[in-house]
């Protein structure tokens, strides 16, 4: 099957191009440089030139500060991109893969989100990846959408990464204790996508890592496997003063996820290690 792939340059797109590679895909991988999605245009020309069965979206307009200033970039990446994405995908009877996001729910539930809670954003960047869902499956009914949290793999624009660069600073290292997800992998969101892929599977699913965490958690356990020594000083997200708000809880519950197709996703903890691991 021929697979075109937008966002193949971002964390997520990179590890699907890597799989590609690695299994003798035919794929044709664009990114913001060579495909504007938000074009209409553009878009269609690009995936009916290449007619592939299957699309997976995983271009997004993930700057969620920078999107209260800039909500009509947002939505023209996170929305319109991905109904331009999938009106091509429905010209050709493709099948197609879109990625959502934890912040689609409001955090007042604290406890994990399932698939039937029903979402209310409170930024304008879950907003965004909220109407571009509806825009997938109203044009690809059968398409699959997985959503995301706390994404991490190959590349400098995760939590991580950047907690090793704050861990270089002489100052106490302060990390909110009252936001909760699920830090996510890459490779087990690649895993799972071709798993869910090759039985059929369509509507919308939770995909993360198993369990859940606060951010000072995941640094805690982070900062070990690196091998430095920091002082943490646990911080309230209020503190930081960021232009968006964050649902204090947002982790979701993998749970239907595998029972429907019968797998297991490592716990987040060992795939925060086994990545530590490989990339120190």
């Amino acid at each position: 099957m021929r697979v075109f792939i937008t966002g193949s340059k971002g964390q997520l797109g990179t590890a699907f191009v890597n799989y590609f590679e690695a299994n003798g895909y035919d794929y044709q991988a664009v990114d913001v440089d060579t495909l504007d999605i938000s074009d209409p245009d553009a878009s269609a020309a690009a995936v009916m030139a290449y007619r592939p069965g299957l699309v997976i979206n995983c271009a997004a307009y993930n700057h969620v500060d920078l999107a209260e200033a800039e909500e009509r970039t947002a939505i023209a990446v996170n929305a319109v991109g991905a109904r331009n994405l999938a009106q091509a995908a429905r010209r050709l009877e493709a099948s197609m893969v879109h990625y959502g996001t934890d912040y689609v729910f409001d955090g007042k539930k604290n406890a994990p989100y399932t698939e039937g809670d029903e979402p209310n954003p409170i930024n304008n960047y879950g907003r965004s990846k909220l109407l571009g869902e509806k825009y997938v499956l109203e044009n690809v009914p059968t398409a699959l959408v997985l959503r995301l949290s706390w994404l991490y793999g190959e590349g400098k624009q995760n939590f991580m990464h950047k907690l090793k660069g704050w861990a270089q600073k002489p100052e106490p290292l302060r990390v909110a204790a009252d936001e909760v997800s699920v830090p996510t992998f890459t490779g087990d969101i690649v895993t799972a996508t071709m798993a869910a892929l090759r039985r059929g599977l369509s509507g919308t699913w939770h995909l993360t890592n198993t369990g859940h965490c606060s951010r000072l958690e995941w640094a805690k356990l982070a900062l070990k496997e690196f091998g430095i020594e920091k002082n943490i000083e646990p911080a309230r997200m209020a503190d930081f003063n960021l232009p968006a708000r964050r649902p204090g809880f947002s982790a979701m519950s993998n749970e239907a996820f595998t029972k429907e197709l019968g797998i297991a996703i490592p716990a987040w903890q060992d795939s925060v290690q086994k990545y530590i691991r490989a990339n120190k």
